[in-house]
C-alpha cells in the first residue's frame, strides 16, 4: 500500500461505500488567536413556534429573522489566463517562435465569483466553502444591510471544503450578528430545516425543506478541491439550493446553524433538481476552531485500514458474529504507529460504536473520529469481538504516530521569475493519479512572463528540466533561478494526463 493510501485509510476516511452522484456540483493565516465559537442552547429558548398535528412549524419567521442577518454575500475576484486562439490539442499551450508557432496574445481576464458565508463570531469571522474563496485575489463581503467590507483569508481545509475568512476595515461594527452552532448529531431525518444564502447573486433568500439523509458521501471533493484525504459526511436535504448558496447556512427551526450548504445534485445546468448537501455543523466548528487556533486542521487517526461495512456476505466470509459495523483487516503500513493497536484492538474486530454513538458506515466513522477529534484526544471505541462487545479507550495519534499537535507546514510555494510562474509540490493524489514520484506544479502564471508567453496552463506538472528529474518545487526553482538560454521542460498536462515537451529560450 502506498503512502497516500495509508493516509486516507489511517484517518478512517476512505469512503468507498458512499454513493456517487455523477451530477453532483459544488455550489459555484495571519496571527493566530483564540476565538470562542458559540454553541446553540439546546432548549431553543427565545424562539417559539406553534405546530400542527403533523409536526410542521406554523411558520419559519422567527428562524429566518434570526439567521438572515448573519448570512453574507461573498464576492471573489479571480484572475484567469485566456487565449485568443483555441486549438483542440495541448500543443496550443506550447507555441514557440522557434518552432513556427508564432507569438500568441494571451489575455489575463478578471472574473467575479460569488457565494455565501455565515458570521460565526461578533468580531467578523466567517465560515464559507473552500471553493468560494481559495483562489481569490480579493474578497469583498456584503452584509445583509448592504454594507460592504474587504475580507482576508484566514485558512482553508480542502478535505472538507470549509474555509474561514475575516472582515477587515476601520468602520467594522463592534457586535456583528452571528449564528451559534447547533449539535448536528441531534438532527433527525425528517426534521424541518431552512437554507439561507444568496443564489444567482440575489439578495438573501430562504428556502425550506426536510433532512432527507445524514452521513452522505457523494464523491465530489478529492482532486477537484485538491483534497488529499477528503471527508464527506453530508447532511442531505430537499431544501432548494442553487449556485451562489455555496457557504450559506443550513439552520434548524430555531434558527441555529446545523450545516454549511456545499453541493447540489443537479443536471447539466448545475441547478437544483431535488437534493442539496451541507457539511454538518459539528465538523464545521471543529475545522474553524482549528484554523483559528493552530493555522491548520488537526485530525486524530485510529491507524486502521482495509475497512469494510459489515453485511451478511462479509459476515459469512469472515465468520463474524456481528451483523453491522465496520470490519478492519490491517493496522496499515506501520502497525507500531497505530493508535487502535496500542489500545488493544485486534485485526478482525468490528467497530460498532464510537463514544457510544452507532457506527454503521464509513462516513459516520470518519465524522466521529478524524473529523471531530485531534491527536491526543481519547475516544471510546466499542468493538464486536467474537460476538462480545468490548470497550477500548483509544488515544488518537497524528500521521507521524505521536499524540502531539501538528504544526502548520512550511509553504512549499516557489516563485520563479525567470519563467514567470509560481510552483508548488504535487499532492499525493496527483502522484498516484499520474504515476509519478514527484514534480513541480504550476499554480500561477505571472503576467508578461515566459510561461504566459508560451501559454502554459495552470496545473501543468514539470517532471523534468533538461536531463534532471524533478522531485519538488524547490528543486525546479533552484534549477530555473537566474537561468538564461535554451531550456527543455518535460511535463504532464493535467486535463489529459499526457506528457509533453516545452522548449524555448529564457532571456
Amino acid at each position: 500500500m502506498n503512502n497516500s493510501n495509508w493516509k486516507s485509510l489511517a484517518l478512517v476516511g476512505v469512503l468507498s461505500s458512499g454513493i456517487t452522484l455523477g451530477g453532483a456540483h459544488l455550489l459555484g493565516l495571519g496571527s493566530q488567536r483564540d476565538v470562542v465559537l458559540t454553541e446553540a442552547n439546546a432548549s431553543g429558548a427565545g424562539a417559539k413556534f406553534t405546530t400542527n398535528m403533523a409536526g410542521i412549524p406554523g411558520d419559519f419567521v422567527a428562524a429566518a429573522d434570526k439567521s438572515t442577518p448573519a448570512v453574507v454575500h461573498i464576492k471573489s475576484k479571480v484572475v484567469r489566463q485566456v487565449s485568443q486562439r483555441q486549438m483542440p490539442s495541448i500543443f496550443d499551450f506550447f507555441g514557440d517562435e522557434d518552432f513556427g508557432g508564432g507569438r500568441r496574445q494571451p489575455q489575463r481576464q478578471e472574473g467575479m465569483a460569488s457565494g455565501s458565508g455565515v458570521i460565526i463570531s461578533p468580531d467578523g469571522y466567517i465560515v464559507t466553502n473552500n471553493h468560494v474563496v481559495a483562489d481569490a485575489s480579493e474578497l469583498e463581503v456584503v452584509l445583509s444591510d448592504k454594507r460592504k467590507f474587504k475580507a482576508k483569508l484566514v485558512g482553508t481545509d480542502p478535505n472538507t471544503d470549509i474555509a474561514v475568512i475575516q472582515l477587515q476595515g476601520e468602520k467594522l461594527p463592534a457586535n456583528l450578528p452571528y449564528l451559534p452552532f447547533a449539535n448536528s448529531d441531534d438532527i433527525k431525518v425528517g426534521e424541518w430545516v431552512l437554507a439561507v444564502g444568496n443564489p444567482f447573486d440575489l439578495e438573501s433568500t430562504v428556502t425550506a425543506g426536510i433532512v432527507s439523509a445524514k452521513g452522505r458521501s457523494i464523491g465530489i471533493l478529492g482532486d477537484r478541491e485538491k483534497a488529499q484525504s477528503p471527508i464527506e459526511a453530508f447532511i442531505q436535504t430537499d431544501a432548494a439550493v442553487n449556485p451562489g448558496n455555496s457557504g450559506g447556512a443550513l439552520v434548524n427551526s430555531r434558527g441555529d446553524l446545523i450545516g454549511i450548504n456545499t453541493a447540489i445534485a443537479g443536471g447539466q445546468t448545475g441547478t437544483y433538481v431535488g437534493y442539496s448537501f451541507a457539511v454538518p455543523s459539528n465538523l464545521v466548528k471543529k475545522v474553524a476552531s482549528d484554523l483559528l487556533k493552530y493555522g491548520n486542521v488537526q485530525r486524530g487517526y485510529l491507524g486502521i485500514s482495509q475497512m469494510q461495512v459489515v453485511d451478511d456476505k462479509l459476515a459469512s466470509q469472515k465468520d463474524l458474529k456481528a451483523t453491522s459495523g465496520i470490519y478492519f483487516g490491517s493496522f496499515g503500513e506501520n502497525p507500531n504507529a497505530s493508535a487502535a493497536k496500542a489500545a488493544g484492538l485486534k485485526i478482525g474486530d468490528v467497530i460498532v460504536k464510537v463514544d457510544g454513538k452507532d457506527v454503521n458506515d464509513l462516513p459516520r466513522l470518519v465524522e466521529l473520529v478524524g473529523a471531530q477529534h485531534k491527536p491526543g484526544d481519547v475516544v471510546v471505541v466499542t468493538v464486536n469481538r467474537d460476538g462480545q462487545l468490548k470497550d477500548f479507550n483509544v488515544t488518537l495519534k497524528n500521521m507521524d504516530g505521536s499524540t502531539g499537535i501538528v504544526k502548520s507546514p512550511v509553504s512549499s510555494l516557489v516563485q520563479v521569475e525567470s519563467v514567470g510562474a509560481k510552483l508548488d509540490n504535487v499532492t499525493n493524489n496527483e502522484k498516484s493519479k499520474f504515476r509519478i514520484n514527484g514534480g513541480a506544479k504550476v499554480v500561477e502564471v505571472l503576467p508578461d512572463g515566459w510561461m504566459e508567453y508560451q501559454e502554459v496552463p495552470v496545473g501543468f506538472i514539470i517532471t523534468k528540466i533538461d536531463d534532471t528529474v524533478i522531485k519538488d518545487a524547490k528543486q525546479a526553482g533552484d534549477l530555473l533561478a537566474n537561468r538564461r538560454g535554451r531550456v527543455r521542460i518535460i511535463g504532464i498536462d493535467p486535463s489529459s494526463g499526457q506528457q509533453y515537451r516545452l522548449e524555448g529560450t529564457l532571456r
